[in-house]
């Protein structure tokens, strides 16, 4: 495929919630092809399972954003680059860390659900609002050791940010105002260290002359904001799924420990971000018999990874009885190469899936299906508002 010819990229979603229709074909008959983004630039898109696999797999790629020819999907995606080493805190997202804090989620989630119960719904209520945005927002401040009294300006920031009808400057604003926040804190926490990410950070690197302090903040800024938005369009996604699909409900009602399983479909059902598995080639390569030299930029497209029919049955299909094997699901990654957040998503989406319409049976969306508001169709699929009753 030559320039005249390379299709831009991100391709629209076909309709609300459905991959774009281009992956399909592309799978069966041009798995490596060209596409052209915003910046003209033309890196190399693979949508076949196994191929992306062996892309996220090849230590011939690199993933570091300020290597020329790395693939960024906006304008602003190289300088906001900084490859703020967030493997640094990977400890605290472990099974040993997560272990302690799972009562801490459960705690937050049946707090939310019975805040739903307290209020009531005599008109309808905004589910982004009062549920799936608040709730993994709230646990990550937790996690960083922000003090309670400053989450509902960092809930009101955020909201702000994420909010699909804010305007860029005032997102633009939010996203300042949060940093100077951290700054801030980190200050804070360098005076009066806590068991928390950012003393950690403070002690383990920013003391030794390992980090700065702006590689601090920046590594807070990511994991205050860069897994709330899927997490909670995951929660979001996952309750229309749901609804779309009652026989599946009922299962889920009746036997609420097929949630584990649920979340497991649903992330590779939907694969909220699809955009972050990115390479740009340090040597030439071969892939598929298709020479790919070095400095070219490749997309490995988990979305279309995940909708392989040479992987998974029948994939446009939802099905939480299906039987997904974990490391072939590419929402979060592939191997070594993997969100360090993974078990954390997976922490909250099985405790609000386990316990949401067990206690409220009668949950049901306001709106008709075809009123839902959808993220722009060249995003990440998620949904910006979501009006519900019970």
């Amino acid at each position: 495929m030559n320039s005249a010819t390379a299709p831009n990229f991100p391709f629209a979603r076909v309709k609300a919630v459905e991959p774009p229709s281009e992956f399909f074909e592309l799978r069966s008959t041009c798995p490596i092809s060209r596409v052209k983004l915003w910046d003209k630039s033309e890196p190399w898109l693979v949508v076949k399972h196994e191929d992306i696999c062996n892309v996220l797999s090849d230590t011939r790629l690199s993933k570091e954003r300020q290597r020329p020819g790395f693939p960024e999907m906006t304008p602003g995606g190289k300088a906001a680059a900084k490859n703020r080493p967030t493997n640094m805190v990977s400890e605290a997202f472990d099974k040993v860390h997560l272990s302690h804090l799972k009562p801490f989620i459960r705690k937050t989630v049946n707090a939310f659900i019975d805040n739903l119960m307290k209020i009531g719904c005599e008109t309808p209520v905004n589910l982004v609002e009062h549920f799936s945005s608040p709730i993994p927002l709230l646990v990550i401040c937790h996690i960083l050791g922000i003090p309670a009294e400053d989450i509902a300006y960092l809930t009101e920031m955020n909201a702000v940010r994420t909010n699909g009808s804010s305007t860029a400057a005032a997102a633009q604003d939010a996203n300042r105002d949060i940093l100077g926040y951290l700054e801030k804190l980190v200050d804070k926490r360098s005076e009066d260290l806590k068991d928390d990410i950012i003393s950690t950070l403070i002690v383990e690197q920013l003391n030794p002359g390992h980090i700065e302090k702006l590689d601090v903040i920046q590594i807070a800024f990511l994991l205050l904001v860069a897994g709330n938005a899927t997490t909670a369009n995951m929660i979001n996604l996952g309750v229309v799924t749901l609804l779309e699909n009652p026989a599946q409900l009922e299962d889920l009602k009746q036997n609420p420990s097929l949630a584990p399983a649920f979340v497991e479909e649903l992330c590779r059902y939907h694969t909220a971000s699809a955009f972050a598995t990115r390479r740009v080639a340090k040597v030439d390569i071969t892939l598929r018999g298709q020479t790919i030299k070095a400095g070219e930029g490749i997309i490995a497209s988990n979305q279309s990874a995940n909708r392989d029919e040479d992987v998974f049955p029948d994939p446009d299909k939802f099905n939480l009885h299906r039987k997904v094997d974990p490391a072939k699901n590419l929402a979060f990654g592939f191997g070594d190469h993997r969100c360090i957040a993974e078990a954390l998503a997976r922490a909250e989406l099985e405790t609000v899936f386990d316990s949401l319409f067990q206690k409220l049976p009668n949950l049901r969306l306001a709106i008709n299906h075809h009123e839902i508001k959808y993220s722009d169709p060249y995003r990440d699929v998620g949904i910006v508002e979501l009006p519900v009753i019970w």
